[in-house]
C-alpha cells in the first residue's frame, strides 16, 4: 500500500506552494491546467485524500472548538485562550489550540487537520503571512462547507463571518492623547509594517491624535518594524538621531525594547522620555519601570468569541445566517513609564 501524503509533502515534491496544491485539488481556474493535472496525478499516485468536511459535519459533532493563534508565547493570546476555555468548558466543549507561528502554510495545515473531524468550528487570529499574501481561500472553503469561523484581533475585513475586535485606532488615540496631556509634543511611534492590520489601525489612531491637537506629523518619527528578532537594533538606530520626549509603541515588546535602548543611551523613563505600550501583559506589569499601557481585555475577547461560535454551532439549521462584529472597549492603565 502506498503511503498517504499531506498537502505539505505534495507542495514540497512539486516545488509549489501549499495554497497552489489546495486550489489545484479543488480544480480552481486560478491554477494552470498543467499544474492542476500534475498535482492531481501526484495526489492519486500517493493516495492523498482531501478532507471531506461536509461529511464530517453530517455524521458527527466533536463538541470541540479549534483555536488558531499566530504566536503561542504572546501573553495577549494566552489571555484570549483563557476566556475561550472558560466559556467552552461551561458549555460542555473542549478546546484544541494550534499556533501558526505567523506562517500561512502552517495556518492552512492546522486548519485542514482540525477540519478533518477534530473540531466543529474555529476561533482564529490570522497569521502575519496570511495578511501579507491576502490569500484566504482556506478560510472561505471551510466556511462554505458549513464550519463556522469567528475571527478575533487580526481580522479580515473582506470575510463575512463573526468577529471580535477592539477599536485599535481609538485605543491608540487614547494613548497618544495621554502623552500629549502630560506635556509631550515630540512623540514617536514604534509600529508594525502596514499589512499587519492592528499595527496599521494603531498608527492611524496615533496620527489622528496628533492632528486633533495641531501637532506636526513627522514621517521620520514613525518606525515600522517587520522582524521582531531585530527590533532592538532597529529601535536603537531609530532613537539615536531623534529628540523625542515620548514614544507610543503598538505592542509591549516594542515598548520594553524602547526602554532598554533609552537606558543604554543614558536617558531616564519617564523623566526624559515617556513611554506607553499596548497590551497589558506580564512584561507591562513587571518590567522596571512598569509600563503605562492600553489593555485589550483579552479574556473578555476570548469569552465573547467562544459564545459567538457556540451560538452558531447550536443554532437550528433552518435559522437564517446572521453575522456580528463585537467591539471590546479598551482602557488606559497608568504606571511608572509616564509622568
Amino acid at each position: 500500500m502506498k503511503q498517504k501524503v499531506t498537502l505539505k509533502q505534495i507542495a514540497k515534491e512539486l516545488d509549489v506552494s501549499i495554497s497552489t496544491v489546495s486550489k489545484a485539488l479543488k480544480d480552481s481556474v486560478e491554477i494552470s491546467l498543467d499544474t492542476r493535472q500534475k498535482v492531481k496525478a501526484f495526489a492519486q499516485l500517493y493516495n492523498y485524500k482531501p478532507n471531506n468536511i461536509a461529511l464530517s459535519l453530517k455524521n458527527r459533532k466533536t463538541k470541540t472548538i479549534g483555536v488558531l493563534i499566530p504566536e503561542i508565547v504572546h501573553h495577549f493570546f494566552t489571555t484570549v485562550i483563557g476566556g475561550v476555555e472558560k466559556v467552552a468548558n461551561e458549555k460542555g466543549y473542549n478546546v484544541i489550540i494550534c499556533s501558526s507561528n505567523n506562517s500561512f502554510d502552517k495556518e492552512v495545515i492546522n486548519l485542514e487537520m482540525l477540519a478533518s473531524g477534530s473540531a466543529d468550528g474555529f476561533i482564529l487570529s490570522v497569521a502575519k503571512e496570511t495578511q501579507q499574501r491576502k490569500d484566504y481561500h482556506h478560510l472561505e472553503e471551510t466556511m462554505s462547507q458549513g464550519m463556522p469561523i469567528v475571527l478575533f484581533d487580526r481580522i479580515i475585513d473582506e470575510m463575512v463571518c463573526d468577529k471580535v475586535i477592539i477599536d485599535d485606532s481609538k485605543g491608540a488615540q487614547t494613548a497618544t492623547n495621554h502623552l500629549i496631556a502630560t506635556g509631550c509634543r515630540n512623540i514617536a511611534i514604534i509600529t508594525t509594517v502596514d499589512y499587519i492590520s492592528v499595527g496599521k489601525l494603531r498608527t492611524n489612531g496615533y496620527l489622528k491624535a496628533l492632528r486633533a491637537n495641531d501637532i506636526e506629523i513627522r514621517e521620520d518619527y514613525i518606525l515600522k518594524i517587520e522582524s521582531i528578532e531585530d527590533c532592538e537594533t532597529a529601535i536603537a538606530d531609530f532613537l539615536a538621531t531623534k529628540k523625542v520626549d515620548a514614544i507610543f509603541a503598538v505592542n509591549e515588546l516594542f515598548a520594553v525594547n524602547a526602554v532598554k535602548v533609552l537606558q543604554k543611551q543614558g536617558k531616564k523613563v519617564p523623566d526624559d522620555v515617556a513611554i506607553i505600550g499596548f497590551t497589558d501583559g506580564i512584561l507591562s506589569k513587571h518590567f522596571i519601570p512598569s509600563l503605562t499601557t492600553i489593555s485589550q481585555h483579552g479574556e473578555e475577547m476570548g469569552a465573547r468569541a467562544a459564545k459567538l461560535l457556540i451560538d452558531k454551532l447550536e443554532a437550528p439549521d433552518h435559522e437564517p445566517e446572521e453575522y456580528r462584529t463585537v467591539i471590546i472597549d479598551t482602557s488606559l492603565i497608568e504606571r511608572a513609564s509616564t509622568k
